[in-house]
């Protein structure tokens, strides 16, 4: 297991020294130039000179990377153009918000989907399997900001249950997280409906049934354990994206999380806090993505990473 981690770490170093480079080039290619949204269109020459020199933009590119992958080696994401507050300071002081709507999202999403999954496939072509069906596909195909927006008229506006926008306290996620969670759940639903008929097929579940056992228990005892695998693999993916930060729901329900905060430092052209936010992100996706692995040895005894 050491081994195995020791080998993933390393892996992950090279994969953000790759991402560093993306991110550099991609947010060099934002129309637009951060000086003139500083000073105006109608800055002098000169004070725009002055004001790329003192920000390093007058350098060529190569010099501005090494610049930019220093301060990370060393954990600075850098410092904003416009507030001049660093980038790490901004993200711990929204991250708090994303992370419990990305938690709760993932809840509510692993809970039903998995749950109604299950359901579908153990009802295989009966009207409760096809309305399983039916609402995951829904769910997915439906637009998150019509979802939030529905939402929020009747539960907020009509009903008058939760505040209509802002973060007042925990019960605010409430409906940002059902309006992730219903996606997330149709999909997980989806997938937990097909790994289980493909358990349920097995020679050891047609014993169980053989011997008597109760549906419940053959279901959630054998066939569940072994059919979660790649339901957990797509969670943690979903996890991982929501702690990036989930863009459409945090700007509909005004929550000043990490999504908003990208949204407005890209129309600000605040480069340094975009490509500081995407590095950050980008560790948080991949760490993930390791914390899932290891939870397969958790799950399934039978997984051993050499």
């Amino acid at each position: 297991m050491r081994r195995y981690v020791l080998k993933r770490l390393l892996s992950l170093v090279g994969t953000l020294l790759g991402v560093s480079v993306l991110i550099f080039l991609m947010v060099h290619l934002i129309p637009g130039d951060p000086v003139t949204t500083i000073l105006g269109q109608f800055a002098t020459p000169d004070a725009v000179s002055q004001m790329r020199a003192a920000l390093g933009l007058d350098e060529p590119l190569w010099q501005q990377y090494l610049h930019f992958l220093g301060r990370l080696l060393v954990g600075d994401l850098g410092t904003s153009l416009f507030t001049g507050q660093s980038v790490w300071e901004q993200i711990t002081q929204r991250f708090p918000i994303t992370l419990q709507l990305a938690i709760f999202s993932v809840i509510i999403a692993a809970i039903f989907g998995i749950l109604l999954g299950t359901i579908a496939a153990v009802k295989q072509n009966t009207i409760v399997d096809r309305l399983v069906v039916l609402s995951s596909l829904v769910g997915i195909s439906a637009p998150g900001f019509w979802i939030a927006l529905f939402l929020i008229w009747i539960f907020a506006y009509k009903l008058g249950l939760f505040p209509i926008s802002g973060y007042e306290g925990l019960h605010s996620l409430l409906l940002p997280a059902i309006t992730l969670g219903m996606a997330e759940a149709g999909m997980i639903a989806r997938m937990t409906r097909s790994s289980m008929l493909e358990v349920i097929k097995q020679d050891y579940m047609r014993t169980a049934e053989a011997k008597g056992a109760a549906v419940i228990r053959m279901v959630f005892s054998h066939g569940l354990p072994n059919a979660i695998i790649p339901v957990v693999t797509m969670l943690g993916l979903q996890f991982g994206s929501l702690m990036a930060g989930a863009v459409v729901v945090e700007t509909v329900f005004s929550l000043q999380g990490i999504g908003s905060l990208a949204i407005e430092s890209i129309g600000k052209r605040d480069m340094p806090t975009v490509q500081g936010m995407v590095f950050f992100m980008a560790v948080i996706f991949a760490t993930t993505n390791l914390v899932v692995d290891l939870i397969y040895s958790l799950i399934d005894p039978r997984i051993h990473y050499d």
